[in-house]
Formats: C-alpha cells, structure tokens, sequence
C-alpha cells in the first residue's frame, strides 16, 4: 500500500473540514450532503494521487558519473595549461593521444587526437616509451628526425604524470642543429682553405731545393711566382677570418659616426682605378643629390664597397661596365646601396646559400681568382651590424645586383630602425 505524506493528508483533512463547515451554512439537508460527499471524494482523490519515488542510482553508477565529471574538468584544466605553450605537448593516456595544444596540432595534424601515439609519432625509439604505460623514463630526450619537415630535428622528452597520464614534449632544434654544423662545417672549411696554399708552398721549396731546379732561372721565377700567389692568398684569407671575427665581436655595437655615402663611393671608385688597373668606362656612378647621410662605420662601409666591386669585376664579363647606384628607399628610412655587373648571373637555388661563409656557385673559378669565399659573409655581417640588410637578385645570363640597405640617420641608431 502507498503511504500517504504528511502534506497530502493536511490537504485532505481541509477539504473535509472545509465541506462540513459549508454543509452547515446551507439550510438544505440534501445539498449538504452532497457537498460533504464531494469534499470527501476531492480529498480521497488528491491523496490517491501521490506518485511514485524513483529509485536512487546504484553506487557504480554514481562512481561513473562523477568519474566523468572530474575527468572533464581535469581535461579542461590540463588544455588552459598546455596551450599557452609554444613547443608542441600531447597528454597521452593508454597509449592514445588525450589531448594536444595548437603547437602539436600544426606539426601533426588535427586528426591525432584519440589516435594511437604509435602513428601520431612513428618512431622506433620512442614507440615503447610512448605506449608502455609502465615503461621508465630517464628524462633522456629521444632525437626525432624528419617531423613537419624532412630538416626538422626534435628532442621529444617524456613525463610521467599520475593514473597513467604522461606528457610529451617535443623542442625544435633544428637551428641549434644548423648552428652546430655551421661551427664544424667553419672549421674544416678554414682548414682546408689555409692547409692547400701552405701545401702548395711547402711542395714548391722541396723542388727548389734540388739544385738543377734552382739554377733554371725560368723554372725558379715561375715557382716563386706560383709560391708568392698562394701566400698572398691565405694572406687574404687570414684578414677576412679576422676581419669576420671583429665584425662579430662588434655586432651588438651599432655605429654612430654620420657619414656621406658619395664620399665612400667616390673614394672606392677612385681605389680601383688608381690601384686596380680600372679605368673610368669601367666603373659608372648614380649619385642623386642631396643623398641623406647614415650613420657607420666608416671603415667597414669601406670594406663593403670594396668586397662588392671585387666580386662584380671578378665574376662580370671582360670589358662590361660595373654600376654603383646610391637612392633611399620608398619609405624614405633607408639608403640603398647597389653594385651591378653584367656577369653570367648565378641560379635562383645558390642565391640563398651565397652569404655562407666557404660557399662558392663555382669552387674552381672562384679560386683561380682569389676569392676567400668569405666576401659576402663578410658584406653580410657588416651590414648587420649598422642595422640593415643585403639583397642578392640575379638573372642567368644577364648579371648579379648586390643591394645594401642602411638605416638613414635622422635620429640616434636603434635596431628596430631596419626596414623588414
């Protein structure tokens, strides 16, 4: 039988007491009872009409519900920590990918979410450590080459977090990788370009030790021809490797001395005529007026529109004109210095590498005209340093054009003065 409550027997019991009271105030013997029958029926009814209690959940299910409701908010919580985070992080939980900030998603792909780690990232070394919910972690990173991009190198480290949640981080360094290499690549380049002069002079005295060579005046101007040459050269090479080295010590230095471009231009011009054999067909100068000043050094500006006419006159065609071109940009914020040659041009996939220090388009001319490798390393540096930048262009067949583009002095030198 249902009980009745509490509430719904007061309910009934005014109902009642409520139809005697009207039944009295009716003169009526039948209409009082009629209502009195009423009353009684109306509260039998509303008591009748109690309804039935749902059963309370069984305690498994309660555990799951809460259950989901502390794994969501956890989820949330762990996304607002991880995707503030530059380097990519995936929260991984029996061997599938939970959860992924922005960073991970764009080098792996959206679709890595609730994946297998396995195949969001594929990789021997690290496949166990990954899945293996009991696996160790030393903290050692694990090298991951070829993820985004066949260059790209990762150290992707792993961390285990509670109920089997791990964390995996995964830092790029590729630039650290390319630095690395660049330092290796310095080295036995610089080793090989001194040990070659040095070997070609040391071979050359062996000869003329022989005393049959060293009487032969003919044979003995040529090999010490060849012998001064080469000494000259690694001479040049020393200079630039040390003129490199200045030039990295003083980067965060930026010059403030003002100084008028036409009166380096005029006295580069002058240099190569007067001590390079050039003659005044050979070189053509574009100076507008009143070219607004910049501030440098006047030393290395120097050594930058020297390294440029050599290279234009080295790798330009025999008899062509090298042009010398000085006009600020559009904006009005930085000076362009230009040298153009009408040389055979260099192809579009050697233009990048060409401020690398050693890199030659062609080792074998370049060396048989006395070139370092280091001038537009050199080029590059400097202007670095005054805050600006250089531009290569090229057209196979046509010529080389090499732009410098400095900061226009018109207030103290800063380095977000240069133009992007």
């Amino acid at each position: 039988m249902t009980s009745i409550s509490p509430v719904r027997l007061f309910v009934a019991l005014s109902f009642i007491v409520g139809g005697a009271i009207l039944a009295s105030l009716l003169s009526q013997s039948g209409q009082q009872l009629m209502i009195v029958i009423a009353t009684g029926a109306l509260a039998l009814f509303t008591v009748s009409q109690e309804p039935p209690v749902a059963p309370l959940p069984d305690p498994a299910t309660l555990d799951r519900q809460r259950d989901q409701i502390l794994n969501q908010g956890r989820w949330e919580a762990y996304r607002e920590m991880i995707d503030p985070i530059t380097d990519p992080i995936l929260l991984v939980q029996n061997a599938r990918v939970a959860a992924a900030n922005p960073a991970a998603t764009k080098i792996l792909g959206n679709h890595i979410l609730g994946e297998d780690v396995r195949i969001a990232i594929r990789h021997p070394a690290a496949a166990d450590r990954l899945a293996n919910p009991d696996a160790k972690h030393s903290g050692e990173p694990i090298l991951l080459v070829g993820v985004g991009s066949a260059d790209q190198r990762w150290e992707l480290r792993i961390h285990a977090l509670r109920q089997g949640l791990k964390l995996v981080q995964m830092s790029d360094r590729s630039s650290r990788h390319a630095a690395e290499r660049m330092r290796t690549d310095f080295v036995a380049n610089a080793s090989h370009e001194l040990r070659t002069p040095l070997a070609a002079i040391k071979g050359f005295l062996e000869t003329l030790e022989d005393p049959k060579a060293g009487k032969d005046d003919a044979t003995r101007a040529r090999f010490l021809k060849i012998m001064y040459d080469e000494a000259d050269r690694m001479q040049r090479l020393i200079e630039d490797l040390m003129s490199l080295s200045r030039i990295e010590a003083e980067k965060f230095e930026l010059p403030s001395d003002k100084i008028d471009i036409s009166h380096l231009v005029n006295e580069a011009r002058d240099f190569f005529i007067n001590n390079r054999g050039k003659k005044d067909k050979d070189i053509k100068v574009t100076l507008p007026t009143d070219i607004p000043r910049i501030y440098g050094d006047h030393a290395q500006l120097a050594q930058v529109l020297n390294n440029l006419l050599s290279n234009a006159f080295k790798y330009g065609r025999k008899g062509a004109p090298v042009r010398i071109d000085v006009a600020p940009n559009r904006a009005g914020t930085m000076l362009c210095l230009s040298v153009s040659d009408e040389g055979d041009g260099i192809a579009p996939e050697h233009i990048p590498r060409l401020t690398e220090r050693f890199y030659r388009v062609d080792k074998g001319r370049s060396k048989s005209i006395g070139g370092t490798g280091l001038g537009l390393a050199i080029v590059k540096h400097i202007s670095e340093r005054h805050g600006g930048r250089m531009e290569i262009t090229s057209e196979v067949g046509k010529g080389t054009t090499v732009s410098v583009l400095l900061p226009i002095a018109t207030k103290a030198p800063t380095r977000t003065d240069t133009a992007s």
